[in-house]
């Protein structure tokens, strides 16, 4: 008996503590269900929404790049492309190879293809080809029945016109980088693309515009069941530039397969109209899928079509700097009578320094000087004047400094200066150094849009004008007033500009000036300029007293570089141009001639502009000027 009990006693102790242990964790569980159905309940329910509703971004449309006139210069095209999505096939590799019957479809592609749906969940669309021919596009519809899980689809892609006159300036787009990731959702959507380089990526926010988003319903593993709702987005602006295309493409073509410059500014508004470097690149490759040969080539090139010269490109400015050098004079005192003696050399100390003439010009004043280019007048006032106030000079009319153009990667070029010299070097400036720096050699550096803007700020009468490329949204009746207002005067004497000015014009149209030979005749046409021939190796003495090789015998990138500055017309000064020819030989032989041709395009197109607008007022009714 006294087992029995204590067995009893043993039973009941073991049952109360199972049944309080089950009341605790039964406590427990009650608990949590009060947790998760009442106090959290509206958290968990919107876990379940986010998991049964996907919000889905669509691209928006990338806005136009337009020239000044309006002429389209980059925009969207059709873009014919297929996908696929491989649940809806029986064998991807089936598959591929009847596409491979109807479109061509490389070895590296179809690989590709394959690591993707490899990759990807069976469900979501991989895209196999794009950028397909019309003829392409049709032949894969027509046989889209024996093309289980191929669908032909039309989107978008990125064109351009007269692409590769305007790739420096355009730039291209391409798929983001890591770097371009800045938190916007739309830029890791398949096939985005980004700007890259000149006002595609300087433009960027404008032109990408703000994507839709599409609400759909999903099941668990994440199919579109279908779509609930969808918010708009708005499609990227257009960016208007003050470029004229077709004054572009003459340029670009003038210059060949030159390696080189043009850049032409309106000299009250800085507009530039013209921006333009060779040789240049398809942008579209960037876009499409750039091969490893073709990117080893265009970097392996001399001639570097990958480079904006035109801001990125910096020279000596050889004997156009001498417009600088002539002004500073003239503002410190010396006046255009100052005469200097020119033998064909210029000694200081035990250095000789040569002109360009061998056997001398003779006395000549400042307008001569500029006429026939003498280096050793400009010697001369180089040593006169001193290197401070040719540096000041240079700085007020836009050389050493970037300009502030709306391109990246443009760079300052150089003015030297003591200061200079010995942060940069840890040397003294030397005297010889003043002199050569008289003729635009030595240290001095400039990029050709540098020239452009300051051959503008001593046609327009000493304004400060900056260059401008993309158009402000304002009325163009009003650009010259409002550009003259803003444009800060240089404090240059007008006297001084006049007699530089008169210089330029001696260069271009005396018998006796350097570009003679490549003046326009018409007066209401005519340009003034000055030419210029830097030189990009040091000359021995027994290569000057031999003269066994002449410049164009030379290996090219021994050569001299060419340049040309001009304004015009000459009686009204609108436009200033700069041409650059590297390795071209002589400013007067190679660059002139190319400033000469599209300063005549570029008035031939104003002129026929202007009867196009009288006779569009014409044919609508209106009048010309006054009558019955």
């Amino acid at each position: 008996m006294k087992r029995d009990a204590s067995s009893q006693r043993t039973f009941t102790r073991r049952a109360i503590f199972l049944g309080g242990g089950k009341l605790l964790l039964l406590s427990a569980l009650v608990g949590r269900m009060y947790q998760l159905q009442i106090l959290e309940s509206e958290q968990y329910t919107v876990l379940a929404e986010d998991n049964r509703i996907s919000l889905r971004l669509l691209p928006p449309p990338r806005g136009r790049i337009l020239d000044r006139y309006g002429a389209e210069i980059a925009a969207n095209q059709q873009n014919y492309r297929v996908v696929m999505i491989a649940e809806q096939t029986p064998s991807v590799e089936r598959t591929l190879d009847a596409l491979a019957k109807v479109v061509p479809l490389a070895d590296h592609e179809r690989n590709k293809i394959l690591r993707e749906t490899l990759r990807r969940r069976s469900f979501i669309p991989v895209t196999v080809l794009e950028n397909l021919s019309w003829d392409q596009f049709a032949a894969v519809n027509v046989n889209s029945p024996h093309l289980p899980g191929l669908h032909p689809e039309i989107g978008e892609s990125r064109s351009y016109a007269r692409s590769r006159s305007l790739a420096h300036v355009i730039g291209y787009v391409a798929a983001p980088s890591e770097d371009d990731l800045n938190g916007d959702p739309v830029l890791q959507l398949p096939g985005f693309r980004v700007g890259k380089s000149g006002i595609e990526r300087m433009q960027e926010n404008v032109l990408r515009g703000r994507a839709r988003v599409s609400r759909v319903e999903v099941n668990a593993v994440g199919r579109v069941i279908r779509e609930l709702s969808r918010r708009e987005g708005q499609p990227g602006g257009d960016v208007s530039l003050t470029i004229d295309a077709e004054l572009q493409e003459f340029a670009a073509n003038r210059l060949g397969e030159e390696a080189g410059s043009v850049v032409v500014v309106d000299v009250t508004s800085g507009d530039v109209l013209v921006m333009t470097s060779t040789p240049s690149f398809d942008p579209l490759v960037f876009s499409v899928g750039l091969t490893q040969r073709t990117w080893q080539e265009w970097q392996s090139d001399p001639r570097a079509p990958l480079v904006n010269k035109a801001i990125a490109g910096q020279y000596p400015p050889g004997s156009t700097y001498k417009l600088v050098v002539a002004l500073a004079a003239l503002e410190s005192g010396l006046t255009k009578d100052h005469i200097a003696y020119c033998p064909g050399h210029f000694d200081l100390g035990s250095a000789r320094f040569h002109c360009w003439k061998k056997h001398g010009h003779g006395g000549l004043n400042m307008l001569q000087a500029l006429e026939q280019s003498c280096d050793v007048y400009f010697y001369d006032l180089a040593r006169r004047i001193g290197l401070e106030r040719i540096a000041e000079m240079s700085f007020k009319l836009g050389l050493g400094r970037q300009t502030g153009i709306d391109l990246p990667s443009e760079r300052k070029g150089l003015i030297p200066t003591r200061e200079w010299k010995r942060a940069a070097l840890n040397d003294v400036w030397h005297p010889g150094e003043t002199v050569i720096t008289g003729i635009g050699q030595g240290y001095v550096l400039t990029t050709p849009l540098q020239l452009a803007i300051m051959t503008a700020r001593l046609a327009n009468g000493g304004f400060a004008v900056t260059p401008r490329l993309v158009a402000p949204q304002r009325s163009p009746s009003s650009e010259a007033e409002l550009a003259r207002e803003h444009a800060p005067s240089l404090g240059l004497s007008r006297s001084n500009l006049a007699i530089v000015l008169e210089g330029m014009n001696r260069v271009s149209n005396s018998p006796s000036g350097t570009a003679f030979r490549s003046r326009i005749p018409d007066k209401s046409y005519q340009i003034a300029g000055k030419t210029g021939t830097s030189q990009v190796r040091r000359i021995t003495r027994q290569e000057r007293e031999t003269r066994i090789l002449k410049n164009e015998e030379l290996p090219w990138e021994d050569r001299d570089h060419a340049l040309f500055v001009a304004y015009a017309p000459v009686h009204e000064p609108r436009y200033a141009i700069a041409v650059v020819i590297e390795h071209g030989g002589s400013g007067s032989a190679a660059a002139s001639p190319v400033a000469r041709d599209v300063i005549r395009e570029a008035q031939r197109l104003d002129k026929k502009r202007a009867e196009q607008t009288i006779r569009s007022v014409d044919l609508s009714g209106g009048r010309t000027q006054g009558g019955g």
